[in-house]
């Protein structure tokens, strides 16, 4: 058997063998940044790539450059999540790996189709409605992963919206790990618009991700559910904040590429010593200590709970 070196970190310097050519892996949010970086760099590595985004155009010129297979979505309506979900499981094929990478960031309150926040609608009700329709097909596989791209922002939910804890927020964005009160998961404030801070409502979003990729890995213990940081990226998740999109310019000695963001997304999907770990939390490839918070086993349930009757699921 023929294989190939790639160069990269952990199992990405080791040579990876023609047989993982056959597995599948479905990417939200691929259509640039991050998610392309990664969708690039499991394509190198064999995989077999679906990718996921909004924008017609750009997914055409994506799908031309991979060769992989395309789907258009909207993860502000939960319809065309369905719809997406419909066409994936259409397919007929296991899906080894799904990667929940598309996010969103608002600087005003905006709501999505469905009458919801739109960064927590975006960024943790419809990966958690495409997993879970998706769930036939992740059993399917010998062994499934779902990653989900998650932020160390998540620390910062529940944050004071005075002006000292936007200052926290923002400094985190650049890396510096400062804690003003630990993290809380805000359930009275989900779809508030008054006081509503773009920041606060990323934080909280971002928390819910993890709390649910733990949930997912003790309900479904045959999945591998995992959440990760992927570093301070240069990508257009801020496009809607004038201020972020300074901070990111000026902080170019600490933001990441979207590659080297893609690295941990890419790990969890393809490191074979990852084999059967689950419900944890990374950053840089490596396991990192989410909030304490994401350990409340009765915050998971609520969250679940709440999570699957905005989406029209049985809990």
């Amino acid at each position: 058997m023929t294989v190939r070196k790639l160069t990269g970190m952990s199992s990405l310097d080791r040579p990876i063998r023609c047989a993982m050519r056959a597995k599948t892996c479905v990417i939200t949010g691929a259509s640039g940044g991050i998610g392309l970086a990664t969708a690039r760099a499991l394509r190198e590595r064999g995989f077999d790539v679906w990718i996921v985004g909004r924008d017609p155009d750009k997914l055409a010129r994506v799908e031309a450059e991979l060769g992989a297979v395309a789907f258009r979505a909207d993860f502000s309506s939960l319809d065309e999540v369905r719809a997406l979900a419909d066409a994936l499981l259409a397919r007929g094929r296991a899906i080894d790996v799904l990667i929940n990478n598309a996010g969103v960031w608002h600087q005003r309150f905006t709501r999505s189709r469905d009458g919801f926040e739109d960064t927590f609608a975006v960024n943790h009700l419809a990966p958690y409605l495409l997993t879970r329709l998706l769930l036939p097909r992740l059993r399917q596989s010998d062994e499934p992963r779902v990653v989900h791209v998650s932020s160390r922002l998540h620390h910062q939910a529940g944050q004071t919206s005075s002006l000292r804890g936007r200052a926290v927020h923002l400094v985190n964005v650049l890396g510096v790990p400062l804690r003003a009160v630990p993290a809380a998961f805000e359930e009275d404030r989900l779809d508030r618009v008054e006081g509503y801070r773009g920041l606060e409502a990323y934080a909280r979003s971002k928390l819910a991700q993890i709390v649910f990729s733990n949930e997912l890995a003790r309900r479904e213990p045959r999945v591998a559910s995992n959440a990760l940081h992927p570093g301070s990226v240069a990508t257009d998740v801020t496009r809607d904040s004038a201020v972020l999109s300074l901070l990111i310019k000026l902080g170019g000695f600490v933001i990441k590429t979207p590659e080297q963001g893609a690295r941990t997304s890419v790990h969890l999907a393809s490191e074979p010593a990852l084999r059967g770990v689950s419900g944890r939390y990374f950053a840089n490839c490596r396991e990192a200590e989410p909030a304490r918070v994401v350990h409340d086993r009765a915050l998971a349930e609520r969250l679940w709970a709440l999570s699957a009757d905005r989406v029209g699921l049985p809990a």
